[in-house]
């Protein structure tokens, strides 16, 4: 049993004072004065809530579904309420066939070239390979240049091998011959000095002989 001199709260439905279905603020306000005003205080109010309800059709002038958000390619869809808390399912949309067709660019018309172009053209390109062979000839020259510089330069260091080597062997010739007419003539020496004694002692003998007889 409710206490003398309290009044039951009037319940306030959007759709009783003409309130879109999407005017979220509009039916907060009115579930706030339903609990807050009475019920002759209700029917008072209920004149500038019409002027409201004017006001929120003209903002929103067809009914929205609000348990649907949608993004730019999700959706958030609201499954069920409870006092525990709000559930959402979240639906990606497909990629649109817009953006998967490959970006092709358009390829430049090709331009007509005239005979005198052509003629240039070749002519250029006839310049390249000449260039190209002019430097092609012009490695192989230096390469065989160097090549006969290095066989010069070979013949050369060989040569002097050959010459000094040649000055060595001479020079020790002459060592060798000089050293054998040295050691002939000591011979020589040595012979004519046996030669000489040996003359010495015959005269000494032959003088003895003499002397005495």
């Amino acid at each position: 049993m409710e206490p003398r001199g309290m009044q039951t709260p009037v319940k306030i439905n959007r759709q009783d004072c003409g309130f879109p279905p999407t005017c979220l603020e509009e039916e907060l306000l009115l579930s706030q004065m339903g609990e807050l005003l009475q019920p002759g205080a209700y029917k008072e109010k209920m004149k500038e809530l019409s002027m409201l309800s004017l006001i929120c059709s003209c903002f929103y002038p067809e009914p929205r579904n609000i348990n649907i958000y949608t993004y730019d390619d999700m959706e958030v869809k609201q499954i069920n309420k409870r006092a525990s808390g709000q559930a959402f399912e979240l639906i990606l949309k497909p990629p649109s066939p817009i953006s998967e067709a490959p970006r092709t660019l358009a390829s430049p018309k090709k331009k007509d070239l005239s005979l005198e172009e052509i003629q240039k053209k070749l002519e250029a390109a006839e310049e390249r390979r000449k260039s190209q062979e002019a430097q092609v000839l012009k490695q192989l020259a230096e390469k065989r240049e160097h090549e006969r510089e290095v066989l010069q330069k070979a013949l050369e260091e060989n040569n002097n091998f050959s010459k000094m080597a040649e000055e060595k062997l001479i020079l020790k010739m002459e060592q060798i011959k000089e050293n054998r007419e040295a050691n002939l003539a000591a011979i020589i020496e040595r012979l004519q000095e046996k030669e000489r004694h040996a003359a010495e002692v015959r005269r000494n003998k032959e003088l003895q002989v003499e002397l005495s007889g």
